[in-house]
């Protein structure tokens, strides 16, 4: 069976999660196809060679502010196709969405925009998702069998996050971002982790603020290996790594079936 290791991670800054040992644990083969988000770096900024001596493809989105946003593919399968953004210029500015195509299956690397700075960047998410959501819908159309992973930045129903009720006003769990989450898997996509584990108590991201928090697993599950349903009877394996630490976030983690 020929199958696809596929981990998405948000590094909350590239330079400084090979510092805390980023490098170490790609030795390890975690999986073929590693999409990073908030890189906070332009390739020629970052020892870029150090992906290319462990057998990784490299391909890099950076936002044109520097030290914000920006994702990364790393890859030890070529891709057919690279696409670099989505045509949405304030989205591209930021440097959010990288796809590469394997063969038939389109992967879409995001960076989801977060909304805890204010009421502008709240606004603009929505924005966001809703230019997202419609370009996905056209993009479906000819690309059936797609996976979107990455940061959504949004813990879609109250078991991926350890205090619901607590949180019900803030940015990432407000009723209007998780009606998106609704509308996307009405749309024909399934949430591969979710399919596999209903259990509870499984989170990717921690607050900084509080080191205990993690300690306490109080956290949010805001990342997400999205795949369309067309892929759904692909799905061998989902997991959330917790014990990788370079970053607020952890690692999630996909294997799929490519044929």
């Amino acid at each position: 069976m020929s199958t696809l290791r596929i981990i998405s991670y948000n590094v909350n800054g590239i330079r400084a999660a090979m510092k805390k040992g980023l490098m170490d644990w790609l030795q390890t083969d975690p999986a073929d196809i590693i999409c990073v988000q908030e890189t906070k770096a332009e390739k020629d900024n970052v020892n870029h060679a150090l992906f290319t001596e462990l057998g990784y493809h490299d391909y890099w989105f950076s936002a044109q502010k520097k030290g914000y946003s920006g994702v990364a593919v790393f890859t030890r399968i070529k891709p057919t196709h690279v696409q670099y953004g989505t045509g949405h210029k304030v989205s591209d500015d930021e440097g959010r969405v990288l796809q590469l195509d394997f063969g038939d299956i389109r992967l879409i690397n995001a960076y989801f925009p977060s909304g805890t700075s204010g009421d502008l960047r709240q606004e603009f998410k929505y924005q966001w998702l809703d230019e997202l959501y419609r370009y996905l819908s056209e993009l479906q159309k000819k690309h059936p069998r797609m996976v979107l992973c990455g940061d959504y930045n949004i813990a879609h129903r109250e078991i991926d996050i350890h205090d619901p009720k607590g949180n019900k006003q803030s940015s990432g769990f407000l009723p209007e971002e998780r009606a998106w989450m609704d509308k996307l898997l009405e749309a024909g996509w399934v949430d591969s982790f979710r399919k596999l584990h209903p259990e509870p108590h499984r989170y990717s991201w921690w607050s900084q603020r509080f080191p205990s928090v993690r300690l306490q697993n109080k956290g949010w599950r805001i990342d997400y290996i999205n795949v369309t349903t067309p892929l759904e009877k692909n799905l061998v394996a989902a997991d959330i790594l917790p014990d990788v630490k370079h970053s607020d976030h952890c690692p999630v983690y996909l294997e799929l079936k490519t044929s």
